[in-house]
């Protein structure tokens, strides 16, 4: 499935009222482990049909990262029935964000 553009438009939908699990990105454009993250970001969405993978540009949506605490990037959040349950910060190996989802 390929990463869904998250905005606080779609936030509630996508994220909140998510009948699967969702890995969501905090990035932003600028930032060089944002861009090392994307492609393993990228992978994990298009080998894992069971959740769902969003992206949200902290530039562009202050108000949902100021929501999760995103002090620092990139910030990694998996939510599960609306509610995140866990949250890494830095650039991790792929591994680290599969044991993250549960693989």
């Amino acid at each position: 499935m390929a990463v869904i553009q998250l905005t606080s438009d779609n936030f509630e939908t996508e994220v909140l009222n998510s009948d699967k699990p969702v890995l969501v990105d905090f990035y932003a454009d600028w930032c060089g482990p944002c861009k090392m993250m994307a492609p393993v970001v990228d992978q994990i969405a298009e080998e894992n049909d069971d959740i769902k993978v969003g992206k949200i540009n902290v530039d562009d949506e202050q108000d949902l990262a100021a929501k999760y605490g995103v002090m620092s990037i990139p910030t990694i959040g998996f939510f599960k029935n609306g509610d995140i349950v866990e949250k890494s910060v830095g650039a991790k190996p792929k591994s680290e964000l599969l044991k993250m989802i549960g693989k």
